[in-house]
Formats: structure tokens, C-alpha cells, sequence
């Protein structure tokens, strides 16, 4: 089995506009993989301009801002590369794209790592926070997996939100449960 870590990605355009996704890298080697499905705007960033910038955050609220239409998170530029890191990020890994395996639904990105940098420390887990990541990647997977399967997950994440959530973990419970209530309301929040 790989190892992934749930990350929040920034890439940029090539005019500079930035993007912020949640996306999970896969360890290869010394290095990651990125491999967005198709389409996205990561996947098309990295075409552009071939760096991304992994931002490891505890904020669960940016997990599922980004998969709930809210994106706008503040970035800080990185030194000596076009993409910024996350603001709120405890650390952070600049990745350079070095050769791209080609795939019609998920293309691999291999990338080396150029410089990683902490800026806060860890103080701790919460499982609140983990639920909420994990209730992201669900959300992130609504027209993959069928409704019995995503309401069992919530049930008993629920659980780990009752006992230990704060109000950002709360908050961003909230705005998944609104995502998977309108999903299975017919409405579509749009392209992720």
C-alpha cells in the first residue's frame, strides 16, 4: 500500500493565479506524487507552471472550505519559487514536477523535493479534526460511492465531532454536512 499524506496543495496559472486544493501525495522515493483527477485545476496548473507547494495545516476549516466553494485561504510567498504556501500552514514542502506518467483519468506528477520549511509547531490531535478529513475526502467522492456507504461513515464519525469538536471543527462539519445534503438533494455545488 502507498503512503499518502492529506495535504492542501497551491499551484498558480500561468498569470499567477492561485489555487488551493486538498489532495492527497503519494511518498515516492525521496519525493511525492500528485495525481489530480481529470479535469481539475490543479492537473492544469501543473501543466503551466510545473511546482506546487504541499502545505501540511491542522485547520480542518481549509479542507472543507476548499470542497465547499471556499477557496479564498491567505497565502505567503515562498522564497525562490512562483507558488506561495498556505498562511496557515504548520510547514510546508515546495515540489518541483520532474516527469509526468500520463493517465486518461489521474496523470502521476512525480516531483522532487526543493526546500521544506516549519513555521508553527504541531500541539497535538484532535479526532475531531480527523473526522472532518475524513468527511472530506467522502464529500470529495459523493458521485463515487453510494449513499449507504456515505451515511454509515457519517453515523459514526459523528461520534469523534460529538465528543471533541471545537467551533472550527464544527464549522467545518457543518459546511460538509450542507455539501452531502444538497448532493443528495439533486443540487450540484459545482466543479470542485
Amino acid at each position: 500500500m502507498p503512503y499518502i499524506r492529506e495535504t492542501i496543495i497551491t499551484t498558480v496559472d500561468r498569470n499567477g493565479q492561485v489555487h488551493i486544493a486538498p489532495l492527497g501525495i503519494i511518498a515516492e522515493g525521496d519525493g511525492w506524487v500528485i495525481a489530480p483527477f481529470r479535469p481539475s485545476v490543479t492537473l492544469d496548473n501543473l501543466t503551466e507552471v510545473p511546482f506546487a507547494v504541499a502545505n501540511y495545516t491542522d485547520d480542518a476549516r481549509i479542507f472543507a472550505g476548499c470542497l465547499t466553494g471556499r477557496r479564498d485561504w491567505p497565502t505567503v510567498a515562498v522564497p525562490n519559487c512562483p507558488v506561495p504556501r498556505l498562511e496557515a500552514a504548520l510547514a510546508h514542502s515546495v515540489l518541483e514536477v520532474q516527469r509526468v506518467d500520463e493517465d486518461v483519468l489521474r496523470p502521476r506528477h512525480f516531483c522532487r523535493v526543493v526546500s521544506e520549511t516549519t513555521h508553527a509547531p504541531f500541539t497535538g490531535m484532535n479526532r475531531a479534526k480527523a473526522a472532518v478529513l475524513e468527511l472530506a475526502i467522502l464529500v470529495s467522492r459523493l458521485d463515487m460511492l453510494p449513499r449507504e456507504k456515505i451515511e454509515a461513515e457519517i453515523a459514526y464519525l459523528t461520534i469523534a465531532i460529538e465528543k471533541t469538536a471545537g467551533p472550527e471543527e464544527k464549522e467545518a462539519w457543518g459546511w460538509l454536512i450542507q455539501r452531502v445534503s444538497e448532493h443528495f438533494g439533486g443540487v450540484d455545488a459545482g466543479r470542485e
